[in-house]
Order: C-alpha cells, then structure tokens, then sequence
C-alpha cells in the first residue's frame, strides 16, 4: 500500500518525560510519556486510521508497534484543525523512537506524515 506526504500535514513532539509510575514490564523497565499534535495545515480534511512506531535502542533492538486509529480514535482533521493527545512507550535501555501516521482524504489518496524522533534516555541508577 502506496502513502504520499500530505503537504500541510504535520506533527510536533510537545513534550516527552520519564514517568516511572507508568506500569512497565520487567525487560523493559523505563516508561517514557510523550505529547503530540498532529496539525493540518492542507486544504483537505484528513483521517487519521492507523500509526507506526519503530523503536530502536542502544543495545541494537528494534521493536515495531503498528495499529488502527490514535489511542482508540479515527481523528478527522479538517484543514485548520489539530488533534493532541498523550501515550508511551516502554523502553529497555536509551532509545529513539520514530514512525508516522497514516490517512486518507474524501477523494481516496492514501497519505501520510512523519512523526520526529523522540529521544528516550533513562535515568541512571543510584
């Protein structure tokens, strides 16, 4: 399945943060929340139907996490509008995490934008 960048389609990474109450599975310890917004600045109304991550780390692991909607939503942006929301990811070691959005406009084209790096650097131990 062909996606072309949406001109005017965007996201920015609001804010990432260590969040060591988030539950975290023991091989992957580090909870990291991230905000962001995804901004359409085109002439069409986009929705937004799935998202990919690719998380990779300083060991040399890679994880994919790939699914419908946005945190259980199908967002329909119209031109001028954003939608925001907050998720995680859990991490081993220092990681970099990057991926995109996928949609479609009511004439059928396939789109998509890119989500930027967001960095991941855990705390050292005590």
């Amino acid at each position: 399945m062909n996606f072309e960048p949406l001109p005017g389609l965007s996201v920015t990474v609001d804010s990432v943060s260590y969040d060591p109450t988030r539950p975290a599975p023991p091989d992957r310890p580090h909870p990291f929340v991230y905000h962001l917004s995804i901004h359409n600045a085109s002439h069409d109304v986009v929705r937004i139907f799935g998202r990919k991550w690719i998380v990779r780390d300083t060991d040399g692991d890679t994880m994919v996490v790939e699914g419908d909607g946005v945190v259980g939503q199908f967002p329909n942006l119209s031109p001028g509008e954003t939608f925001s929301y907050n998720s995680y990811h859990v991490i081993k070691t220092e990681s970099t995490a990057t991926g995109s959005f996928f949609g479609t406009t009511p004439d059928g084209r396939r789109v998509c934008t890119r989500i930027p790096a967001i960095e991941m650097h855990p705390p050292m131990p005590a």
